[in-house]
């Protein structure tokens, strides 16, 4: 009985000698980190958002018109500039991963934003070389998903890591 006894004494003293202001800070939650900042008002992402969203309206327009359904559109002039301008979004897509990396924030839009830069021209590319009209129309909804992605990702609320 008497460890236990000296033991409880021990434990009182050095409560009451304790510094309450330690007390009240370990029981007060634990402090949480600022949420990621939103890049979506940065001129470099919103110009990306633009500039998708213009090109998913257009490739859109292809779809619900049937222009691209027509012989010879993907060696036409708009399919041509189209080329062009998808190219340069994917340059844009990649500049936006490389500057998230410079800083070291947002691992996840960095990550989605280097994806898009390379699937872009892939996905073009599937378009230009569709076969059959069906074929065509599959590798146009997988440009409008990924011009609609493109969009969301960056307009979306930053979310903390994991």
């Amino acid at each position: 009985m008497r460890f236990a006894m000296s033991c409880g004494v021990a434990l009182a003293v050095s409560l009451l000698l304790s510094d309450p202001k330690v007390a009240l800070a370990a029981a007060q939650p634990p402090a949480v980190a600022s949420a990621p900042v939103s890049v979506a008002g940065e001129p470099l992402f919103v110009d990306i958002v633009t500039r998708s969203t213009t090109l998913k309206t257009m490739v859109e327009g292809w779809g619900t018109s049937g222009l691209i359904d027509q012989d010879g559109f993907v060696n036409g002039a708009a399919f041509a500039d189209f080329k062009v301008q998808a190219n340069a979004l994917a340059e844009m897509d990649m500049q936006g991963h490389l500057v998230l990396k410079e800083r070291g924030t947002d691992g996840d839009l960095k990550c989605i934003l280097r994806g898009i830069s390379e699937d872009m021209p892939k996905k073009v590319s599937a378009v230009e070389t569709a076969t059959t009209t069906a074929e065509r129309r599959v590798a146009l909804d997988e440009l409008v998903y990924l011009l609609n992605d493109n969009v969301e990702v960056i307009t979306a609320p930053p979310q903390p890591e994991v």
